[in-house]
């Protein structure tokens, strides 16, 4: 069943701008999109994430979308509000990109179904690779002038007397590679439809005309707004760099903290544009969320709908418990299910000291895991004084000073959390 793919996006807020008759063209019949993502890693950030949940909203409204990677395009590196060309990439880095992207892009899109509108992947390397110099230019190249491409936004910001390097050829002429991409999807696959960031209007636009002269056809934009924080910080980034879907790059945990940690503005923004929850429930969450502010309704259940979405159920269970670690809701137990990498990133910047296994196998006393061995306390007579004030945990179990330290309380083998009071952690390694 159809349903008005531009009306969901305007809800949403994930409209910025669409070439006129893109809604008609739309409700007609069963139609094709394609978004454009850059294969320079093997796997998406969430920046990319817009951009696939366009996609997303597409296929449920009935239409077939193609997720393109821009295997030829990522060679050259697009100007639009970039400063900096990227690098080549080889053969087979790309195709191990690739397939890396398509499993990310599975758990949003359906690439498998025997449905008229099951997605497909494609790669623009794959007919680009074999295009000589002189056939793009002689094919493509002198059906768009020179004036119409410096009239673009992206050109001109790069030409102006602001911008501190100017602008190569190559990146130049990438708004005709990525507009006769548009031209041979519309050509091969009848894909009317060029949808991404509001950054991208002059190449999809530059794709439209191409087929208008080339194709004989008609093409259509779609452009969603590119995302910002209400503090104005950079979305998707962290003091660590790109927030990735890739567990291995950024823990399911702290995939789920970062959403967790989102303002009461954005977390009304983002609930639209990152989850699939239908209109009627999302007001119901703002509405409650105002009445309840410090419950953070809007941004647990943000965290929750797109932990799930990106990692799994079980990943969100281990991220809510281990989330819970920090604010005295957990046990030596719950300690002991974490994986070295959430471990390491809930207690990111508490100071540690080394130990050796021997020390340990020994059976560390008190003491010596306070100060002696640790410096965690100033004084041997310090530690005793918080020990005998039963402000001293180890592994968020109180403990007193007979207590001692055995490989039975190592958490991965190879840590122990030693805890002064509510707030003051300390982490011992054991090598």
């Amino acid at each position: 069943m159809k349903t008005n793919f531009v009306a969901e996006l305007k809800w949403r807020g994930m409209l910025h701008d669409a070439m006129p008759g893109t809604e008609e063209h739309l409700m007609n019949e069963m139609q094709s999109a394609y978004v454009g993502i850059d294969p320079t890693a093997d796997s998406l950030h969430i920046g990319h994430l817009v951009g696939v949940m366009m996609l997303r909203h597409f296929q449920l409204a009935g239409h077939k979308p193609y997720a393109l990677i821009g295997g030829a395009t990522g060679m050259i590196g697009d100007p639009s509000g970039k400063s900096a060309e990227r690098n080549l990439l080889d053969e087979k880095t790309l195709r191990h990109n690739q397939d890396a992207l398509k499993a990310q892009l599975s758990r949003f899109l359906d690439f498998s179904s025997d449905a008229d509108n099951a997605a497909i992947l494609v790669n623009n390397y794959d007919w680009m690779k074999d295009f000589s110099f002189l056939e793009f230019i002689r094919d493509v190249g002198k059906h768009i002038t020179v004036n119409y491409m410096m009239a673009k936004d992206s050109v001109k910001k790069r030409l102006s007397s602001e911008a501190k390097e100017g602008m190569s050829f190559t990146e130049f002429t990438y708004q005709l590679v990525q507009g006769y991409d548009f031209l041979h999807l519309f050509k091969e696959h009848n894909c009317t439809l060029q949808m991404g960031g509001s950054d991208q209007w002059g190449n999809i636009t530059t794709g439209t005309e191409l087929i208008r002269r080339i194709g004989g056809g008609k093409g259509y934009a779609l452009t969603c707004p590119l995302i910002t924080k209400a503090d104005g910080t950079k979305f998707g980034k962290t003091e660590g760099g790109n927030v990735w879907l890739d567990a291995e790059r950024t823990s399911p945990y702290k995939f789920y903290q970062y959403w967790l940690n989102t303002s009461d503005e954005d977390a009304e923004k983002y609930i639209k544009i990152f989850t699939f929850i239908a209109k009627e429930e999302i007001e119901a969450l703002v509405a409650e969320h105002k009445e309840v502010p410090h419950l953070r309704v809007l941004q647990k259940r943000l965290a929750d709908e797109i932990t799930v979405m990106v990692h799994s159920q079980e990943d969100l269970d281990n991220a809510v418990e281990a989330s819970g670690i920090l604010f005295g809701k957990s046990t030596a137990a719950s300690l002991k299910k974490l994986n070295e990498k959430t471990f390491l990133d809930i207690f990111e910047g508490v100071p540690q000291a080394e130990v050796t296994m021997a020390d340990v196998e020994e059976g560390l006393d008190m003491i010596g895991a306070l100060a002696a061995k640790t410096n965690f306390l100033g004084s041997n007579g310090e530690a005793r004084r918080e020990l005998k004030q039963n402000s001293i945990s180890v592994n968020k179990e109180k403990v007193k000073e007979d207590y001692v330290i055995t490989k039975e309380d190592l958490i991965n083998d190879k840590f122990v959390l030693l805890q002064r009071g509510k707030k003051n952690y300390f982490v011992i390694l054991v090598k």
